[in-house]
C-alpha cells in the first residue's frame, strides 16, 4: 500500500473514491525508472492509454514497512514519513 503525499495523486484518489494500484515504472533493460510524463508517453505510447503528468518525482526509493509483524518493521528506509502509517515515529 502506498500513501502518497503528491497533490495530483491525492486529488485523483479523492475523485476515484477507492484505492489505486501503482508501482515504480522500471522498463525491462533500463537501469533507472521512468519518471517524467513526456518520457513515459514517448517510450510507452503504443502500450498505454494516457499519462497523468504530475511532474517529475525523482528516483529516491520510498520507505517499505512490513505491517504483518508487531511492531511494524522497516524493510527499506527511504522517502516518506512513517508516523501516518504506524501512529508513531520509527
Amino acid at each position: 500500500m502506498r500513501i502518497p503525499a503528491h497533490p495530483v495523486v491525492a486529488l485523483l484518489l479523492a475523485e476515484l473514491g477507492e484505492p489505486l494500484m501503482s508501482s515504480t515504472l522500471l522498463v525491462g533493460g533500463d537501469a533507472e525508472p521512468l519518471t517524467s510524463g513526456p518520457q513515459i508517453a514517448a517510450r510507452l505510447e503504443h502500450e498505454i492509454d494516457a499519462v497523468l503528468d504530475g511532474g517529475d518525482c525523482g528516483t529516491e526509493p520510498t520507505t517499505v514497512v512490513d505491517l504483518s509483524v508487531s511492531p511494524p518493521a522497516i524493510v527499506r528506509a527511504g522517502k516518506g514519513a512513517l508516523g501516518p502509517i504506524t501512529g508513531r515515529a520509527l
